[in-house]
């Protein structure tokens, strides 16, 4: 069997109850439940948390809350791997046998079916542990600079600036929405962003981290008009 884990606590302290917090019409959350149910790639749709809001919230949408997620993985300093080890483990207990886990992010309203039946189909070659959603930096990390004390700025590689910026190599980063693993490979918390692993490469404009007030203001921006052209 497939499983989805959408992880989800409550204690978000920049953007207070942001996993339920009203998205473009609806609570951001349902945007992930739906494109799981959508999807039709798993046999259960559940959430991982400690909030009975949030879990309430999953249930309208149609997923599943089995569990309450234990309180000393709920804090800032819990990374995802753990939190779904800890589901991983409690369908062991229940007796699931699951094929594979895929862990979305409640915050992932850019996520779209195709690239998640993507990276189930590449999971199915065995090749890989993890497979996860990521894309290209827009600018070249290579030429990134720090800002010093006296606010003057250093070049973190300097000796990349006489080179040009199509001749330096792409580098990709975490597109934060879903992460297909092997159960055993998050049971044994294996490192996700290492040789054990490849990508679905995605869009950039399809890459909205959300943290903050403004993150989530340009987001919903972008949602609006990305939506008009029915490219989501």
């Amino acid at each position: 069997m497939n499983v989805a884990v959408i992880p989800a606590r409550g204690g978000s302290k920049r953007i207070p109850k942001k996993n339920i917090k009203p998205f473009c019409g609806k609570p951001i959350i349902a945007y992930s439940i739906e494109a799981a149910i959508a999807s039709e790639l798993f046999n259960e749709v559940i959430v991982s948390t400690d909030d009975k809001e949030i879990s309430e919230t999953a249930k309208e949408y149609g997923a599943k809350v089995p569990f309450k997620r234990p309180a000393e993985l709920s804090n800032d300093d819990i990374g995802n791997t753990q939190v779904i080890a800890h589901s991983v483990n409690w369908m062991l207990q229940q007796g699931w046998k699951a094929d594979t886990v895929c862990s979305i992010y409640a915050t992932a309203p850019f996520i779209q079916l195709n690239d998640l039946r993507a990276g189930y189909n590449i999971l199915q070659t065995n090749k890989w542990d993890f497979v996860f959603a990521s894309t290209e930096y827009v600018y070249p990390i290579q030429r990134s600079f720090r800002l010093l004390n006296n606010d003057s700025v250093i070049m973190v590689s300097p000796e990349n600036f006489p080179k040009r910026s199509q001749d330096l190599e792409v580098c990709y980063h975490d597109a934060g929405q879903f992460y297909w693993g092997k159960p055993e490979a998050w049971f044994e918390k294996r490192m996700v962003f290492s040789e054990i692993s490849t990508v679905v490469n995605i869009p950039p404009y399809r890459a909205v981290d959300i943290d903050t007030q403004e993150d989530w203001k340009r987001a919903e921006l972008l949602f609006e008009i990305i939506k008009a052209k029915n490219q989501i």
